[in-house]
């Protein structure tokens, strides 16, 4: 059975088909995974060192060797990914409070909008630009996970976040990534950190009920199209300043990251008071998790076209003699 493969097919697959069918025994046999032991460490409470290993990983993969160019793209994505997501955010938070608007809490907007699909992007990056805009998805990569969340809600005092809790997160982060660079065997050895991501798809499907899926309703859509539109359009003006480059791989930071959805659970462990909006919040991102796995791809290649079509006609122009002059 290709069961594997058949989830990798589904955006977002193989974190997504977990945490559904998480959250469909916890829903209609909530017992089931309350009986105690490694069953309920492993398939119930493992978000959290799940979550932190899987950051350790990911830090690893940073390489500091990396050329300056691709550092200086990846930099500039992230900021403007983050930028989008923190000023839509906080100015919801200032004007709604945590609730939010339109069935979209603060909970969800950031995360959901922050966190970049950072394989999707290594993917688009490669068909539409060159080896400089792959190399960026080293920087981009660093969005993922709950640390920026914690630094823009708690900056804001939208989440009472304390300073300790903030070097707690970056800790596995930095450590890994001293790791990684120290000795690139151990930066090879912890790439397949990725076979943590169905275990944590599971863990937080187990704490959702079903039920959710109604609250959410249109609001993860909302949340998919915002993020597409906003940070895709951001990242696609923002690589305008890097000349010669393709700028339509700007775009390909219009996603939101698989592991976004375990951001909601890893904010309220922190801050308790985040708790009622934890469960909506999720199934909010991971609705945008699969609309911008899907559309992203699609928008990349419309704006990728569009500036074949103004290259070849500016290029058409210039090879139109001016009247009068000897051909």
């Amino acid at each position: 059975m290709k069961i594997l493969k058949t989830m990798q097919k589904i955006p977002g697959g193989v974190l997504i088909v977990p945490l559904i069918l998480g959250m469909l025994i916890n829903s209609f046999f909530p017992g089931a995974l309350e009986i105690g032991s490694f069953t309920t460490a492993l398939f119930k409470k493992a978000t959290q060192p799940l979550l932190a290993l899987f950051i350790f990983c990911a830090g690893s993969q940073i390489d500091i060797h990396k050329a300056g160019l691709s550092l200086a793209k990846g930099g500039a994505l992230t900021v403007t990914k983050i930028l989008i997501g923190a000023v839509v955010g906080l100015l919801i938070g200032r004007i709604y409070g945590n609730v939010g608007i339109l069935g979209l809490s603060v909970l969800a907007i950031v995360p959901g909008m922050t966190n970049s699909n950072s394989s999707l992007f290594a993917a688009l990056a490669s068909q539409t630009g060159d080896d400089t805009d792959v190399g960026a998805v080293s920087v981009i990569a660093l969005n993922n996970g709950p640390l920026f969340t914690m630094i823009i809600l708690g900056s804001a005092g939208l989440a009472n976040i304390s300073a300790v809790s903030f070097v707690a997160v970056l800790v596995p982060i930095l450590v890994g990534f001293a790791l990684g660079n120290l000795d690139p065997d151990w930066r090879e050895y912890l790439k397949h950190g990725k076979m943590l991501i169905p275990f944590l798809g599971f863990s937080i499907g187990a704490s959702l009920d079903i039920k959710t899926i109604q609250a959410a309703g249109a609001s993860g859509i909302l949340l998919g199209f915002a993020t597409l539109l906003l940070t895709g359009f951001g990242g696609y003006f923002i690589y305008g300043i890097f000349k010669g480059s393709r700028r339509a791989v700007g775009a390909a930071i219009g996603t939101t990251a698989g592991i976004a959805a375990a951001t909601p659970a890893a904010i309220a462990a922190v801050d308790p008071s985040m708790n009622p909006f934890v469960q909506t919040a999720t199934v909010q991102i991971s609705a945008s998790i699969i609309i911008t796995a899907l559309l992203c791809p699609v928008l990349v290649s419309l704006l990728n076209n569009l500036e074949k079509k103004k290259k070849s006609s500016a290029k058409t122009v210039d090879s139109v003699p001016a009247k009068g002059s000897t051909p």
